[in-house]
């Protein structure tokens, strides 16, 4: 993971991104609203937002046998093996939907 230096206030706060596909369903579904803070670092089983590859995703972060991978939890989806350079953006720290029964907390130890 590579880390950056020299951020500002606002690249520090926690912000919010809407889920635009059903790679991460049934546990975030097409249309929800995740929170995402940047200051915790991915570890094995947590959810993130990540740049790789020339691309932003939003995966579960995997650690197995001294390799990194980038997983979707429907299984429709490729999981991506990370063998290069990559930026942590944030880990997932809530989910919002319509209902207040679809609010759902993450923490990590």
């Amino acid at each position: 993971m590579s880390e950056d230096t020299g951020k500002g206030c606002a690249e520090l706060e926690p912000y919010a991104l809407r889920v635009t596909d059903d790679s991460m369903a049934p546990e975030f579904w097409e249309g929800c609203i995740i929170i995402v803070e940047p200051r915790l670092s991915a570890h094995h089983g947590t959810y993130a937002v990540v740049d790789y590859d020339n691309d932003t995703t939003f995966r579960q972060y995997v650690e197995e046998g001294g390799r990194r991978y980038l997983k979707p939890l429907n299984e429709k989806y490729a999981v991506i093996e990370i063998t290069g350079p990559f930026r942590v953006r944030g880990v997932v720290i809530q989910r919002a939907g319509k209902r207040r029964s679809q609010h759902k907390h993450y923490e990590y130890a």
